[in-house]
């Protein structure tokens, strides 16, 4: 399920499943795939179940379809290493060969994979101007102009009758002049998360006056005041 919100001028709607929709666009944007994780862990000794590609790769088709997306941008970590691409299997591959042929498919690097193959088709980019946003892997502090990245994996963390509760988020911050900047969850099955609170996320926002996190919930946005600029 996908829920609507404003952001830079524009609607955009965010899903459960942690992708971001860009209606105007027909855009669906994704970020830290972190493809085959699970094969890099093994290669290290550390056994992990090898389905993360195909579980994440088939939740992308699924939001594909549930938006009727033309278009798939990726924030990066597509690949959780350059290698990554060599150790998909053969139905992974194929899936991603299916998507990236029947939809505009936009490849933007991020720090795990600046070396992206090219067999997969799609354009590979270090970032894009859309629609007046700028859509980049890492935030970059000190930017003015409204921004969509990813590379925090940020989740939020609160206390719901006595239990610890950890959920991936969105994180928005707001400039004193109302400049838009947000920061999306990893989208990949194997990521883990940083708090959304952290100093972190705080720094790659600034110069943010106020910043929140933005989770769906029943068919709307819930949002968290996570800071707040003194007055």
């Amino acid at each position: 399920m996908f829920a609507p919100f404003g952001f830079a001028g524009q609607e955009f709607l965010l899903g459960q499943g942690r992708a971001l929709y860009w209606p105007a666009e027909r855009a669906l944007l994704v970020a830290d795939l972190h493809l085959e994780k699970a094969s890099w862990f093994a290669q290290r000794g550390q056994m992990l179940p090898p389905y993360d590609s195909r579980d994440t790769l088939e939740r992308l088709a699924d939001a594909v379809r549930q938006t009727g997306a033309r278009r798939v941008i990726t924030l990066g970590d597509n690949f959780h290493d350059d290698a990554g691409a060599l150790r998909l299997d053969a139905h992974c591959t194929g899936m991603l060969e299916a998507l990236t042929r029947s939809l505009d498919w936009v490849w933007i690097t991020g720090n795990h994979d600046e070396q992206l193959p090219r067999g997969f088709g799609g354009a590979i980019l270090p970032e894009l101007e859309l629609g007046g946003i700028i859509l980049r892997h890492e935030a970059r502090p000190g930017e003015t102009a409204p921004e969509l990245s990813g590379h925090y994996h940020p989740k939020l963390r609160v206390n719901v009758r006595n239990r610890h509760i950890a959920r991936p988020c969105a994180v928005r911050g707001r400039s004193g002049s109302g400049a838009e900047r947000m920061i999306l969850p990893a989208f990949g099955t194997l990521t883990g998360g940083m708090d959304a609170a952290a100093p972190e996320i705080r720094a790659a926002l600034s110069p943010a006056r106020a910043i929140e996190a933005l989770m769906p919930a029943r068919g709307q946005i819930a949002r968290f005041p996570l800071w707040q600029a003194a007055a």
